[in-house]
């Protein structure tokens, strides 16, 4: 759904709602000039509050956040993503192109109309004569028709009326004429032409120009005409066609309503209290709307936590560690606070030298054909070493090297080993890559410093092939080996401390948070709170957090492996250490302790 769309589908069901709390609460009271604004504010808050963002207030109190939790959970429609298709026409396209055309020509005739009945008065009042009657300016109509107002001017057929009617339309008229009714008519034709297809505003505009009556009507009682014989006036000219629909008419339809509202005892003066409780309804608009945005934006809220489709970029070896979570459930968190800052390393010289290195840069060095390329071409090229196969060896190589200006690969070194073998593939493959194209600041090319994570796994009896190797979210190149025997099972990796029981790396089935990866971003969107000072500072960055997850599920031994800042660093300890217990890992049926780690983005924006 476009933000257009959603922002016209909240105006249309704002009206619905406030044309039920006005037939509820106000419909029969006697306050017409309250009446007024009321219906006008009900225009004014349905075209405004869809814009108004209260997001930050929202996600600062705890149960608007569960609220929006419960939103995206129960409400908001799965969203799924497919490949891009070559565009053909189906049946759901004809139907919104068919709705389109449908919706667009009502707009189109309504406009017309509209514009038409603006014309018309325009041509009454330039070829109408002026004149003055009681002291008032009039337009005098020169064939038999209703009497009406448009702002200033007043049109009459002088003819059809006595002394006594004349002076009763005179103020009847006058009062439209200057408190600006004219005003509501248009804005109620308006919203009409827009949301033709809304019966509510339909109604709506029926009571706006009803009320302007009453107000018009009220008016004439006060200045001391007959009760009596204005009503039997009005009955008078239930015949007589009105020039312009777009006017103030004398003799507005339907009668019936005017007579009795004329005859109806005055409400209350405390009555008005109650035009006060449209607020908290306005209120909960704004704040339903904003928690479905919130809610939306939760749903988005675990795209940044582990990296996107760009190999991430690390400065020291410690801080390598890639996360354990299955590549295809990991998502990102964003934390919107404030405004977006971005970390760029620059230099005070025009001329960048070449013994700088950037770590993050503008434009990031690109493998030629993209990561889709660079993925196939380490699919193609890297082989399980025969010796590592043979002493069952598998774990995750993290090679780093630096893309120099023209392109080139140098400076690769291992910053994670798992065995001299495969570490030695890992960068015999990362030596013969083809020249990537440069990364870029403020427009020069620039040496800069890239990352790339390769797990060698054993599974199964069969021969290897490329197309078992999957780009993960990580771009972490997974390498499949194969055992020898045909009974062979899956080797968790292990270690040992001390006495204590083995702690595993990899295991069959690895833990899981309760509600899986979704549940893991929904408490995280809920529990995480950027810290006041990160914010001052304008500490941003990603927080790598190492933790053991017992037999029991319990969690311990939660380390930061990558450091930010104190404040961040505490604060994403406190959220993973607050956490429930999990599923815990098995191996071969039976859980075990395994080791894992969780990257937790901060980012200002």
């Amino acid at each position: 759904m476009t933000p257009e769309l959603a922002y016209f589908l909240k105006i249309n069901v704002a009206i619905a709602l406030f044309y039920a709390f006005y037939r509820l609460f106000f419909y029969k009271d006697t306050f017409f000039h309250w009446r007024r604004i009321a219906l006008l504010s009900f225009f004014a808050i349905s075209l405004l509050y869809p814009l108004l963002n209260i997001q930050g207030w929202i996600k600062t109190h705890e149960p608007m956040v569960a609220m929006a939790d419960l939103y995206a959970t129960i409400i908001l429609p799965e969203q799924t993503v497919t490949p891009q298709q070559e565009p053909t026409m189906n049946w759901q396209e004809l139907t919104i192109l068919f709705m389109k055309i449908v919706y667009w020509s009502g707009v189109l005739f309504l406009a017309t109309r509209f514009l038409l009945q603006l014309g018309s008065i325009i041509r009454l009042h330039i070829q109408c004569s002026k004149s003055t009657i009681q002291g008032t300016r009039v337009h005098l109509l020169k064939k038999v028709n209703g009497p009406f107002s448009f702002f200033r001017w007043i049109f009459i057929y002088p003819q059809s009326h006595t002394e006594s009617e004349i002076s009763e339309i005179i103020t009847h008229e006058e009062t439209h004429a200057r408190q600006y009714h004219s005003v509501d008519v248009l804005i109620s034709e308006l919203m009409c032409t827009f949301c033709w297809f809304n019966p509510f505003i339909w109604l709506m505009k029926r009571e706006v120009r009803g009320n302007l009556e009453y107000m018009a009507d009220h008016r004439v009682l006060e200045t001391g005409h007959d009760s009596k014989s204005y009503q039997y006036h009005l009955l008078g000219l239930a015949h007589h066609k009105a020039a312009a629909n777009l006017s103030n008419s004398f003799n507005v339809l339907p009668l019936k309503n005017r007579i009795k509202m004329m005859n109806k005892r005055r409400t209350k003066e405390i009555g008005r209290t109650k035009y006060l409780m449209f607020l908290p309804l306005a209120a909960l608009l704004m704040i339903v709307s904003n928690i479905e945005m919130v809610a939306r934006t939760t749903e988005k809220f675990a795209k940044e936590v582990m990296g996107q489709a760009t190999t991430q970029v690390t400065s020291k070896p410690e801080i390598a560690t890639i996360p354990e979570l299955p590549a295809e459930e990991i998502q990102k968190i964003i934390l919107p606070q404030e405004k977006k800052a971005q970390e760029t390393l620059e230099t005070h010289s025009k001329i960048v030298p070449d013994s700088v290195i950037f770590e993050v840069v503008e434009e990031m060095p690109d493998f030629p054909g993209g990561m889709k390329a660079l993925m196939e071409y380490l699919s193609q090229n890297i082989k399980y070493p025969a010796e590592a196969h043979a002493k069952g060896t598998q774990g995750r190589v993290i090679v780093c090297f630096v893309v120099k200006k023209d392109g080139s690969i140098d400076n690769i070194k291992v910053v994670r080993s798992v065995d001299p073998y495969l570490d030695k593939e890992a960068i015999r493959v990362i030596t013969a890559m083809p020249k990537w194209k440069p990364g870029k600041q403020r427009g020069q090319a620039v040496n800069v410093r890239f990352t790339v994570p390769v797990a060698f796994r054993l599974t199964g009896p069969e021969p290897a092939k490329a197309e078992e190797i999957k780009q993960s979210d990580l771009e972490e190149v997974v390498v499949v080996g194969y055992g020898l025997k045909e009974d062979s099972t899956p080797d968790a990796v292990g270690i040992k401390t001390g006495d204590t029981e083995p702690t595993f790396k990899v295991v069959e089935t690895m833990p899981k948070f309760p509600g899986g990866t979704t549940g893991l971003m929904k408490y995280l969107a809920r529990s995480i709170k950027y810290p006041t000072i990160a914010q001052k500072n304008k500490e941003q960055g990603r927080v790598i957090i190492k933790m053991v997850v017992g037999k029991d599920g319990s969690l311990s031994d939660i380390k930061v492996l990558r450091s930010v800042s104190p404040s961040l660093d505490a604060e994403a300890i406190r959220v993973v250490g607050n956490m429930p217990k999990w599923e815990p890992g098995q191996q071969r049926e039976q859980a075990v302790a395994v080791e894992y780690t969780l990257p937790i983005v901060f980012r200002l924006q």
